[in-house]
């Protein structure tokens, strides 16, 4: 959590979660297992592990899942090079959740933990989803709800050892932040060959909300380096708002393409708008898979995304003067940039297993995505550099993703 990165993973694995095989009301989710490796690497910041996921369905009304994902994380950022030291430490998530279906109802819930040195989560989630219409209308209302508490690793002066502070937050050890989520999904069968989804989802985040590490600057003539630095200072509440269209044609030759756009506003100041485009196209016949000529079912598919957001209200890369204002952030994820992401993937179906019978349906999955983040007014600051406070180049970053993925229906 040293560089905020656990409160983007703990969004982005609760969506992966939630949403990463979409609830079909009136059909469970089919029996299966997943086994994952991820790795993210850019910016100074490595973040890779494993994941597991396992579904299995009780009778014809229920069906349980359970999964565990693990990060592994090393950092010497553009943050970290400021004001801290270079740092590892490892993350782990289990998660569970019922499905249970009634008529063309499907009633979810489930648990997610996730833990590290620095930070622990607890989340619960509830959904309910709606076929509707003669089953071309699905709609779906979720609610989710998080508890956190956050922690400040300090060296113990006596052993050396990395520790809690035990002073941390109000002469505490710890300080908390709950969540609370709301979400809306309607999906929509337009024709044979189209599709359209909206989504529309309300946050509410309240408590610490910022790193107990990162630290702003401001100017100082009398300091060496033309400034010096401070704790930031955030809000203890913030509500977003986020809204989604999704449409998604299919094509004769069994191709697919689809188009999404994705507005975000927060009570921050902050104003997001995500476009995206993919493509998906599949190949029956004999073909060069890694060097390798194969039979079978081979799915490609590419995607291009464009992100830009400003800044937030209380945001600024180096303030005028100590104590500028009540609120005062210098994290990155506030500033304003623009995004870019290619992305590539192959998915290759194996034929029938006649050594695992019990196996209906297996693949292999990979990955690679490239992002690429422009900043508008987050500067590369490395202390001693000898540049002026204000002048130094703006911060670029580029990472890629790569994931591989194996996958067995049964």
């Amino acid at each position: 959590m040293r560089l905020q990165l656990m409160r983007t993973r703990w969004h982005l694995l609760l969506a992966f979660v939630i949403g990463g095989t979409p609830v079909v009301a009136g059909v469970l989710p089919d029996d299966r297992a997943d086994v994952l490796y991820h790795r993210y690497q850019g910016g100074g910041i490595t973040i890779q592990g494993p994941s597991v996921l396992v579904r299995k369905k009780v009778g014809d009304n229920f069906s349980l899942s359970a999964g565990y994902y693990e990060d592994m994380i090393s950092s010497a950022s553009i943050d970290v090079k400021l004001t801290a030291s270079p740092y590892k430490e490892n993350r782990k998530q289990e998660n569970f959740s019922v499905d249970y279906l009634h008529g063309k109802t499907t009633y979810s819930a489930g648990y997610i933990h996730s833990r590290e040195p620095d930070y622990a989560s607890n989340t619960t989630f509830y959904s309910l989803s709606q076929d509707m219409f003669g089953d071309l209308t699905t709609v779906s209302l979720t609610y989710k709800r998080g508890w956190d508490r956050v922690y400040k690793d300090e060296k113990d002066a006596a052993t050396g050892q990395i520790i809690n502070d035990p002073h941390f937050f109000g002469g505490s050890s710890s300080a908390t932040a709950d969540h609370r989520g709301w979400a809306l999904g309607i999906s929509q069968i337009l024709t044979r060959s189209l599709l359209a989804s909206f989504n529309y989802e309300l946050l509410e985040d309240e408590g610490y909300l910022q790193s107990p590490y990162r630290q702003i600057r401001f100017l100082d003539p009398t300091d060496g380096k033309g400034y010096r630095t401070a704790d930031q200072t955030y809000p203890h509440t913030r509500t977003s708002n986020s809204a989604s269209l999704l449409l998604k044609y299919f094509l004769p030759y069994r191709a697919a393409v689809s188009g999404q756009y994705r507005y975000f506003q927060d009570t921050w100041g902050i104003v997001g708008h995500t476009f995206e485009v993919d493509y998906t196209h599949p190949i029956k016949r004999a073909v060069p898979f890694l060097f390798w000529p194969v039979e079978g079912h081979v799915v490609l598919d590419g995607s291009l995304r464009y992100y830009r957001q400003n800044a937030a209200d209380f945001y600024s890369d180096l303030f005028p003067r100590q104590s500028y204002q009540n609120f005062e952030a210098r994290d990155r994820e506030l500033a304003a940039f623009n995004s870019y992401a290619i992305g590539f993937g192959a998915t290759y179906e194996f034929p029938q297993l006649s050594w695992a019978p019990w196996i209906n349906k297996s693949t292999v999955n990979v990955r690679l995505d490239h992002l690429i983040i422009d900043y508008s007014d987050f500067r590369a600051v490395y202390t001693g550099s000898g540049i002026a406070p204000g002048t130094e180049p703006l911060y670029k970053l580029n990472a890629n993703v790569f994931q591989v993925f194996v996958s067995a229906w049964y």
